[in-house]
């Protein structure tokens, strides 16, 4: 059996559409909403079995990548989230780089030597690497408006992976990677009408709009902080919003809160676009937070610890 195991977001999937584009193969698709990242405990390996593994970090599946390679099976892992201790095994092959200004995506079309180039600026656009994509989408000969198109799509691959389980989602992430693999090049997405962006690009705009009439809970000197209901459209929302204020001011660094059922928080993080660093160094000192340097979340932020969490991210950041 071979596993294809990847994460939900535009990252993980774009990455995976790349390398079966370029080496069909059939296989037991593993995923989930963009936060379930501990993903290769699901699967219990056998000695013949063979592992790819997308954009999910190494650190936080150190055990269970152990275990799989103890058993003899094969794995290929790309990722540029924290890895910890990189296990040395003959039957690991290990792409791993953590610069803020790449992603899995990118690191995979390097390996394939730019077979899908278009989609892996896709892939950039969705990751939030504004600046990298645009520079890659110059250098490729397209258009503004080609350029735009790849960041929307980017962006709504990259919304439908957020929210506290795959219920919330409009695309369950494996059968959207499904969908999307027949095409191409991602310009083919947009030729036809009965492609996921189109039912992705309304939802957004329903979502986005009801973020953007809730107001600042919290504006600081480095932070400000955005509180959003328990509701199906915040989770979803969250993480693409949160790249959209970071847009809009780079200099800082915003947080957008989401209600969930314990009374406490689900929490996006991205660091300020012009000092790149931290988000997932803040994060994981908070027990069930993580990411990486550009962007990060927390899973559960106790409502008592929000204080706490803010003064960590101004006096990080100031």
């Amino acid at each position: 059996m071979h596993y294809d195991i990847f994460n939900g977001d535009a990252d993980g999937i774009i990455s995976l559409i790349q390398l079966r584009l370029s080496t069909p193969l059939k296989s037991c698709l593993v995923s989930g909403v963009k936060r379930n990242i501990q993903l290769l405990k699901t699967v219990s390996a056998s000695p013949e079995d063979t592992f790819t593994v997308l954009d999910i970090s190494m650190e936080k599946n150190t055990q269970a990548l152990i275990d799989v390679l103890d058993k003899g099976a094969e794995v290929f892992y790309a990722d540029h989230h924290r890895a910890g201790d990189i296990p040395e095994h003959e039957k690991l092959t290990a792409l791993i780089d953590l610069d803020a200004n790449t992603c899995t995506a990118l690191i995979v079309d390097q390996h394939l030597k730019g077979q899908f180039h278009d989609w892996a600026i896709c892939a950039a656009y969705g990751d939030n690497l504004i600046a990298k994509a645009n520079q890659l989408a110059s250098a490729a000969g397209y258009s503004e408006a080609q350029a735009e198109q790849l960041k929307e799509l980017g962006t709504l691959v990259n919304y439908n992976g957020y929210g506290a389980d795959i219920a919330d989602l409009h695309f369950d992430p494996a059968e959207l990677f499904t969908a999307l693999l027949k095409y191409k090049s991602p310009f083919d997405v947009f030729e036809d009408k009965a492609s996921p962006y189109y039912a992705l690009q309304a939802a957004y705009q329903d979502d986005l709009e009801k973020a953007l009439a809730i107001a600042a809970v919290y504006s600081g000197k480095k932070l400000s902080v955005f509180e959003l209901p328990d509701e199906k459209w915040s989770r979803r929302i969250s993480g693409v919003y949160g790249n959209l204020l970071a847009n809009q001011q780079p200099n800082s660094a915003f947080a957008v809160l989401t209600k969930n059922e314990q009374g406490g928080y689900l929490v996006s993080l991205r660091a300020p676009l012009e000092n790149k660093q931290g988000a997932g160094d803040i994060c994981s000192q908070f027990e069930t937070g993580g990411g990486r340097a550009a962007a990060a979340g927390i899973n559960h932020l106790p409502s008592d610890s929000l204080q706490h969490f803010i003064s960590t991210v101004e006096t990080y950041y100031a």
